[in-house]
């Protein structure tokens, strides 16, 4: 069954589509969440909120969008609104990066090596330095290989307006993750930025790099 016909089943009261929806997308919409926030609480309570308003919302679905763009677009703006209201209340960074040792996918467990995690660490960190709204299109683009097209979609803004954000984006943190870029013998290919031995994306990759499996709640932009 598409997700069009879940989503109408579930308006005219199916008890179980809105869950095989949630159940196709989850772990998608997870990795947005947690990318974008950089915290697992932020993104577990970002996601919940995101499902709720998107299962509260289903009558309001006009079909002029793929459902998972609609429920991508629901999770980036709730993971926008918590980004900006961290925003205003940080007030202790040493305390905020010590929570990002904790942020790693599910499936990365303590047989990922060493290297691997202290890249994921250094590259959501450095993510965290960005405008919500930079690292969003980040994150999209780069990291979970959306189109530009389809990203802008989610983040209801031209496409134009993503290449942008990208590439002001791109230029900030290039001189914080140039040290994380592969060494093969003195030459990494010339190719982006993702390191494919270690598989962790940094500025300029495209291709979308796997999420991990669990379960999130989520919001809005």
């Amino acid at each position: 069954m598409s997700d069009r016909a879940l989503l109408a089943r579930h308006v005219e009261g199916d008890p179980d589509a809105f869950s095989e929806l949630v159940r196709r997308h989850r772990d998608r919409l997870w990795a947005v969440a947690l990318r974008t926030l950089g915290d697992r609480e932020e993104a577990a309570d970002a996601l919940q909120d995101a499902l709720l308003s998107a299962y509260r919302a289903a009558k309001t679905f006009r079909g002029d969008a793929a459902v998972t763009t609609w429920m991508h677009r629901i999770t980036v703006n709730a993971c926008l609104d918590r980004a900006r209201k961290a925003a205003s209340r940080r007030t202790d960074p040493v305390a905020e990066t010590e929570r990002l040792e904790q942020v790693l996918e599910p499936h990365e467990s303590a047989e990922v090596p060493a290297e691997r995690e202290d890249l994921t660490r250094e590259l959501l960190k450095a993510l965290r330095t960005l405008p919500p709204e930079q690292r969003a299109a980040l994150v999209l683009v780069d990291m979970q290989g959306y189109p530009v097209a389809e990203a802008a979609e989610i983040l209801g803004v031209a496409a134009g307006t993503v290449k942008s954000r990208c590439s002001r984006g791109r230029a900030r943190l290039l001189p914080l993750l140039t040290h994380l870029r592969p060494h093969r013998g003195g030459n990494d290919g010339g190719g982006g930025g993702r390191n494919r031995s270690q598989g962790t994306a940094v500025p300029h990759a495209t291709a979308p790099q796997q999420p991990g499996g669990v379960k999130g709640g989520g919001a809005k932009t």
